[in-house]
Formats: C-alpha cells, sequence, structure tokens
C-alpha cells in the first residue's frame, strides 16, 4: 500500500520512520516533505492533487485549518483518506472528502521505534470493513492500535497522544533531582530512563495499586515519597494537564 502524507511534520516524520518505506510526501513550502524522502526514500511530489492520484492512502497530516484548502486540492483524486488532524471529527473530513472511504487515528510520537499507541476511531461504515483491516494491519506495524469511538479521540489523544511529552518532563524533573544529590546526569539518565521502562513492562501485567504495595513499605523510603508527591499535588496537576489538553 502506497502512503501519502499530506504534511511532513513531527507527525508524519515520525509515521514514516517506523514503517520505513519509501514516501511520497508534501508540504506547505517548509522543505519537509524533500528532506523526508531523502532520508527513508520516496518523492517529496510537487501538488497534493498529485500525490492523491499517485497514493493508495492519503495521511492528511497538515493543520487542521487548512482542511478545506487541502480538500479542495485533494478530494477528487483521493482513493481513501486518514486524517491525524487534531479535534476534527469524521463527520467533519468525510463531508469535505465526499464519497471517499475516510479513517481517524491519534497516534503518538513512538511510533517511530514501533512502540505506539493509536487510537483508530471505530467504524460505522461496514461496507469499508477489507479496508479498514488493511489500513488497522498497516498501523499494528507501528504499535498497539486501540478501537475507541470517534467523540472519545480528544480524550484519547490526552491520554497516549500527549504521553511522550509528559514522560519527558518527569524523567526531566527525576533527573534533576538526581544531579542535585550529586550523580552524574548520564548517569542518572540511564537510570531514569530504564526504571521507566522496566515499570511500563511491569504494569502490563498487574494493576497500579498492586505496583505500588510491592514497592512501597510502610514507613518506608518510598512510602514517604509517595506521600511527598501527593503533598505535592502531582494528581492534581495531571487532571489538570488532561483537562486542558481535551479542551475542558
Amino acid at each position: 500500500m502506497q502512503v501519502g502524507f499530506i504534511g511532513a511534520g513531527n507527525m508524519a516524520r515520525a509515521l514514516a520512520r517506523g514503517w520505513g518505506d519509501p514516501v511520497l510526501c508534501t508540504d506547505s513550502g517548509s522543505g519537509r516533505a524533500q528532506t523526508l524522502a531523502d532520508e527513508l526514500g520516496g518523492e517529496a511530489v510537487a501538488s497534493n492533487q498529485e500525490l492523491a492520484e499517485r497514493a493508495d492512502l492519503v495521511i492528511l497530516a497538515h493543520k487542521p485549518a487548512g482542511l478545506a484548502e487541502v480538500a479542495w486540492e485533494a478530494a477528487g483524486a483521493a482513493k481513501a483518506v486518514v486524517s491525524l488532524l487534531a479535534r476534527t471529527g469524521l463527520a467533519d473530513v468525510r463531508s469535505a472528502y465526499p464519497g471517499v472511504p475516510v479513517f481517524r487515528i491519534e497516534p503518538n510520537t513512538a511510533v517511530q521505534v514501533r512502540r505506539g499507541v493509536l487510537a483508530f476511531a471505530e467504524a460505522d461504515a461496514p461496507e469499508d470493513a477489507a479496508l479498514r483491516e488493511r489500513v488497522r494491519e498497516l498501523f499494528a506495524r507501528i504499535g498497539t492500535v486501540v478501537d475507541v469511538p470517534d467523540r472519545l479521540m480528544t480524550v484519547a489523544g490526552a491520554c497516549s497522544g500527549v504521553a511522550p511529552a509528559y514522560w519527558a518532563l518527569l524523567a526531566e524533573a527525576w533527573v534533576d533531582a538526581a544531579v542535585k544529590s550529586g550523580m552524574p546526569a548520564a548517569m542518572a539518565g540511564t537510570l531514569v530512563r530504564e526504571a521507566m521502562a522496566g515499570s511500563a513492562e511491569l504494569m502490563r501485567t498487574r494493576d497500579t495499586l498492586a505496583m505500588r504495595r510491592e514497592v512501597a513499605s510502610p514507613g518506608g523510603s518510598t512510602a514517604r515519597g509517595l506521600a511527598a508527591l501527593e503533598r505535592g499535588g502531582v494528581r492534581a496537576a495531571l487532571v489538570s494537564a488532561f483537562d486542558e489538553a481535551v479542551g475542558a
């Protein structure tokens, strides 16, 4: 399946790197499309219409505000469309691409190392079932695909789409604390990074309360640290961050 990206920014680049296949891509004049094509093979295409004509699957990776303008160029030639456009429901994309099979996916940048999470708006067009399965298989190559109602896709993005940035911020603060206590930054970075990765794997096998109880002995250093996090408002801060991400 030949994929074509309209937009060659961070998410398009992450997806393309995860697949590792030659790509067709366009941009709005930034030069990123040519850079991406140079890196992975493929071609920076002259126009969105040409890209839509040559691609089996058009991935909308441009700014949401450009939906109507891009569709004016590409809709007549597109065979199938995957929208990555934030806060843009399936109905809006289908209206812009009438008669074209449209899918909506919310990925995160971990797709570039094939460990992404991809929220896939639930199907409501049975006639596209075979194509939907092909699209699912394509994206499953680079992460875990989770079916989510279209109305909850923004919420899904606040769960997983933002995760690499949030985890990076937590890791930075953790490393900074270790450096403050005299540990070299590189050493602290390795300890924190690998501890986070291992903890994520552990979380696949048990719930979060069980994980905490396994580590936190009553009155011990972990218990005191957890209490400090609670006093510091970690839960409230995460809820506030979530609300900001969904626009609540």
